[in-house]
């Protein structure tokens, strides 16, 4: 009997190694796993070149506490600032802590401005910012607050709609006291859900006229899933708060807050703080990260290959009508939404040695690493096809 409490309702199975985009059960199975972590191994299992970083780094440093200078996390934070909006970073362990770490920078802001109650955040209804207490009424879901009581304050919702008005009466319900509204740019948990480019622009505009500012969560989409370094970037928006996680790390716990100048700046000694967050270790697994992602053609490739993957899912789309009603995301972020419970359908892909995880309205979610090939494509096409096939 395990020992582990029962908050997670594991799959019965193991995996002794994993190579790219595959993993290797206890069992000896092979499985071609485009789960990854949920979006986390962005270049796939036991990448050469994390590894290598990540075994230099062991034989240096593993860990030194913030009161002092750490060089990979001062090179890290440049990186990301020169390639993005922002100005400042602050390093996490996860992307719940960037998330509770971007509510703390909004409301700080508006506190050292003299405004210390324009402090309620304004998130869609059903999103997901991660699982600590603050976050999970962030999300505003039932199922997710439901025994954790009492209400956390401090946050307000919209709905998002597949169809326009997308946020309806968003307007009237920005008071005198919000400070902020925080979207995820395409919401993962929420049934793979884009915010188009135009909604975009739309809520930097509404929080230029409020002078409120903009959060933009990408945690699960950010760091070149969407094909692009950033969801939003095709937008053009300028967003003053972006959390980051998952991907930054390559499958080692890593996350940050990147930050505006002016927002940023509100971030004096003392205000925030995380025990390992930019620790060395993680620090130089980032950089190695960032040095595949920002090789020339890396994200053109990303862009590529989900292209090929999208027209091929939206082909059986066509085939089984009654069985698939959506395609959706971006990049190498993708739903299947079924017209039924996707439960089942999950179970079959496994059993064909897919391994894919579910996402809210019924959708299959769709992670291969960002360094899938065309092959591992088409072998995981050939399997949801066979699926689909039985269901007939």
């Amino acid at each position: 009997m395990s020992a582990l409490a029962k908050n997670y309702n594991r799959r019965k199975i193991a995996f002794t190694r994993g190579k790219g985009s595959f993993l290797y059960s206890t069992n000896g199975k092979k499985y071609l796993d485009f789960v990854q972590g949920i979006a986390v191994n962005s270049l796939g299992h036991a990448n050469p070149n994390l590894i290598k970083a990540l075994n230099k780094q062991a034989k240096k440093v593993w860990h030194v506490s913030n009161a002092f200078i750490i060089p990979e996390g001062e090179k890290l934070a440049k990186r990301l600032t020169q390639k993005t909006f922002a100005d400042y970073v602050i390093f996490q362990n996860s992307g719940t802590e960037a998330t509770e770490a971007a509510i703390k920078v909004a409301r700080k802001y508006f506190y050292l401005k003299g405004k210390i109650n324009k402090n309620r955040i304004l998130c869609i209804k059903n999103s997901f910012h991660g699982r600590t207490i603050a976050a999970i009424f962030a999300s505003g879901s039932k199922k997710m607050t439901e025994g954790f009581g009492p209400k956390v304050p401090g946050f307000d919702h919209i709905e998002f709609r597949k169809f326009k008005p997308r946020f309806p009466n968003i307007r009237s319900k920005i008071k005198k006291n919000t400070a902020a509204i925080m979207v995820e740019t395409i919401m993962g948990e929420g049934g793979i859900k884009s915010i188009p480019d135009k909604c975009l622009k739309y809520l930097r505009k509404i929080c230029n006229e409020k002078k409120i500012l903009l959060i933009l969560d990408e945690v699960q989409c950010g760091i070149g899933r969407s094909g692009d370094f950033f969801a939003f970037e095709k937008s053009k928006v300028k967003p003053d708060i972006v959390p980051i996680a998952k991907g930054i790390g390559g499958g080692f716990p890593l996350g940050a807050v990147l930050m505006s100048k002016k927002v940023g700046s509100s971030m004096i000694p003392g205000s925030h703080g995380s025990t390992f967050g930019g620790n060395p270790l993680a620090m130089n697994v980032g950089n190695a990260v960032l040095d595949q992602i920002f090789k020339r053609g890396f994200l053109k490739n990303v862009r590529k290959i989900s292209k090929y993957f999208h027209i091929e899912l939206n082909k059986l789309k066509n085939d089984y009508p009654n069985i698939i009603k959506e395609i959706r995301g971006k990049g190498l972020l993708i739903g299947i939404q079924l017209h039924f419970d996707q439960s089942k359908f999950i179970k079959s892909l496994e059993k064909n040695y897919l391994l894919t995880i579910r996402a809210s309205e019924n959708v299959v979610r769709i992670l291969p690493p960002l360094t899938v090939k065309k092959n591992e494509i088409n072998l995981a096409i050939k399997i949801i096809k066979k699926v689909c096939a039985e269901y007939k």
